[in-house]
């Protein structure tokens, strides 16, 4: 994510000082102050790509297309979530807010539209670790024999997303039915004391809008495809290292802190043209709100705040989800694929959720190609 100088803004925007400024005051493009120069102000650089290729009229549309599939104009019209001035929200709800007191299970029931209470089937009373192996496994095992959600009543594809999602539930947070989702995880890794904390992690990473592996799910739906292939879909989209995989570019960075020094180890990052991970976020211009929602709820480990600090300062970004969650395991000591373990069965709802009503939409998502290949003979 990057910040314009007014004179690079205006390069893209092809308009006077008086526009930009206008454009600001509007909403339109988000401005901070520059830190090296208080007098100056730098333009939320998506902002302003975005409003120029708004301006852009004389541009094919399969250009506009194709950038607005990159981190540009929402593409697919969605009830579920959206981010909007900072803050993430769930059907109208701040996700913050409902992270003071919810559960998963709430947020299912909010995201899934549903009037009754959600029931989960009865899981495994053995006592065995969460298992992204098991969640494949089973999902795999679900997609090929379970019904399409083509042509089906929303209270039938709620029913089947219970199902499902106990299917997850049970791999990724094992143990007796009857207590919430987060004390389950907390139990299954012997570490009750983490229980709320986790709880949080769910309720702000259940959704967000139309991110990689929610995409991926929904065009798994949108063929008519079952609700665990479409869950299995955005599964497999998350273990991505730019996606729910983040969490180990964090432990690199915190292992090079921990060898060479923070501040060493965030030049060092900077001075191999390696962007920072998990600094910034291109929906959250100012701060990531799941973040700072999480980051007030634990002390952060010495090293960690002393990366957090030498990389806002050289970076000039806040720290993002990413950062908060590998903190908030490392602070707890939970297993090290906790990260993916806890986005894991937080997302599921989410893909649940868009597989519903993409399904129900009846609409194949169908783009096409912008050839660039060798000429066609």
């Amino acid at each position: 994510m990057s910040w314009l100088t007014a004179e690079q803004a205006l390069h893209l925007l092809g308009t006077k000082s008086q526009t930009l400024y206008a454009n600001v005051s509007r909403g339109r493009i988000r401005a901070k102050p520059d830190p090296a120069d208080t007098r100056r102000s730098l333009y939320f650089a998506d902002d302003v790509k975005r409003l120029a290729t708004r301006h852009a009229g004389r541009r094919k549309t399969e250009a506009l297309a194709a950038e607005a599939i990159q981190w540009g104009d929402p593409v697919l019209p969605s009830a579920l979530s959206t981010v909007s001035s900072g803050r993430l929200f769930y059907r109208g709800q701040d996700a913050t807010i409902l992270a003071e007191s919810a559960a998963l299970e709430e947020i299912a029931l909010l995201l899934w539209d549903m009037k009754r209470p959600l029931r989960l089937e009865e899981g495994e009373t053995q006592r065995r670790p969460p298992s992204l192996n098991a969640a494949f496994s089973a999902l795999a095992e679900r997609a090929t024999s379970d019904l399409p959600s083509l042509g089906r009543s929303l209270p039938a594809l709620q029913r089947e997303a219970e199902s499902v999602f106990s299917t997850v539930a049970q791999a990724l947070a094992p143990g007796a039915s009857g207590l919430p989702l987060h004390q389950r995880l907390a139990v299954a890794w012997d570490r009750p004391d983490a229980a709320d904390l986790i709880r949080r992690c769910f309720v702000l990473l259940a959704d967000h809008e139309l991110n990689a592996s929610t995409f991926t799910a929904r065009i798994t739906a949108s063929a008519g495809a079952t609700l665990s292939a479409a869950t299995l879909s955005g599964l497999s989209t998350l273990t991505g290292p730019l996606h729910g995989g983040a969490w180990q570019s964090v432990r690199s960075l915190i292992a090079r802190a921990a060898a060479i020094g923070a501040e060493e180890a965030v030049r060092s990052y900077l001075s191999e043209g390696r962007p920072l991970p998990a600094f910034g976020h291109p929906l959250y211009p100012d701060v990531d709100a799941r973040a700072e929602a999480l980051l007030h709820c634990f002390t952060l480990p010495p090293l960690f705040a002393r990366v957090r600090d030498v990389g806002e300062q050289l970076v000039g970004e806040r720290v993002n989800v990413d950062f908060a969650l590998t903190a908030m395991v490392h602070a707890y000591h939970l297993p090290q694929d906790a990260p993916l373990i806890i986005f894991a069965l937080a997302r599921a709802v989410g893909w649940l959720a868009h597989a519903m009503e993409q399904a129900t939409s009846g609409r194949l998502i169908r783009p096409r190609a912008r050839y660039v290949g060798p000429p066609v003979q």
